[in-house]
């Protein structure tokens, strides 16, 4: 039972976009204050446009923690960049960018002194079993593994600790890329793959890149091309020399697009907020927005006075 007198108290670590104040606003739950740990200039802007409200605190390494009121619900999406296989140094979490995870460990436990009945929501990448098993050590959980696809046009495969108990996933959609580009082609039932913080480039390189190493999106906007098998593409683009050429083939997503394929309100994150370079990158540092409304769709928020 939520008690919807009050609302809650909602501590999000490393905040990006504030999705899971999205999240939580979608589910109905009233929110009584929202604090968000955020740094980066852009996603802020995203965020006090659609909830203005929303209390900014700065650096997660600089926030005092004993200073907080009581906290129902602590959200953490910690920097995934020294976890990813897309990083080929992948330090784990010795590195620089993903050993911020220590800092919120740090925040959480300090939040739970005040209120031990603190929920709580992490989210990463799959990882090294090392790395993974410090995550399930210090939060005292095992991870949920959730596949995007399973709500929308998109493959992402993300770890989510958390204290919520009896989570059940529901069984996949059948909602493809090809459901949600606004024009051109895809072969058929297309599943996206993970929204990239920097979109391919604009070049041969670029849809080459795509097609040899099954990174990013693309949307063909030859229909012939489109139908071609990714030998005979590869083929094919061998014989152009100019880039201008290679972009009546193909061309990069939108950004109403990404949008989507994060689950998200097509018009949630705009050009008339921040620049397009800053709107990729925010996307794809984002959750999915499905994923978190499951978990915390879960929650009990009862408030123990």
């Amino acid at each position: 039972m939520i008690n919807t007198e009050r609302g809650i108290t909602i501590l999000s670590l490393c905040d990006g976009i504030s999705i899971g104040q999205l999240a939580i606003n979608q589910l109905g739950i009233k929110i009584d204050k929202y604090y968000s740990l955020e740094i980066d200039p852009n996603p802020i802007k995203i965020t006090q446009h659609h909830f203005p409200k929303t209390v900014q605190l700065g650096d997660i390494k600089k926030l005092n923690a004993h200073e907080l009121p009581k906290v129902d619900l602590v959200i953490a999406g910690t920097s995934c960049q020294n976890l990813s296989v897309m990083n080929s140094e992948r330090l784990g979490l010795a590195g620089s960018k993903s050993s911020i995870f220590y800092d919120a460990v740090k925040i959480l436990n300090i939040v739970r002194q005040k209120n031990p009945d603190c929920l709580f929501l992490f989210e990463n990448v799959q990882m090294p079993k090392e790395d993974k098993q410090i995550f399930i050590d210090l939060l005292g959980v095992e991870p949920l593994a959730i596949n995007s696809g399973i709500f929308g046009s998109t493959l992402r495969n993300r770890l989510y600790y958390t204290n919520i108990p009896n989570i059940k996933t529901p069984k996949p959609n059948n909602i493809y890329l090809n459901d949600i580009i606004e024009d051109g082609y895809l072969p058929p039932n297309t599943k996206g793959k993970c929204v990239l913080t920097k979109q391919l480039a604009y070049s041969i390189a670029g849809v080459r890149r795509h097609l040899i190493r099954s990174i990013g999106n693309v949307v063909y906007l030859d229909k012939q091309f489109c139908e071609l098998s990714k030998k005979g593409k590869l083929l094919q683009l061998e014989l152009l020399t100019d880039n201008q050429d290679v972009k009546q083939l193909f061309r990069p997503m939108t950004i109403k697009e990404l949008c989507i394929m994060q689950t998200l309100p097509e018009d949630y994150v705009s050009t008339e907020i921040i620049s397009k370079t800053a709107s990729i990158k925010s996307l794809g540092n984002c959750f999915t927005l499905d994923a978190i409304k499951l978990i915390l769709g879960h929650a009990d928020f009862k408030q123990k006075d």
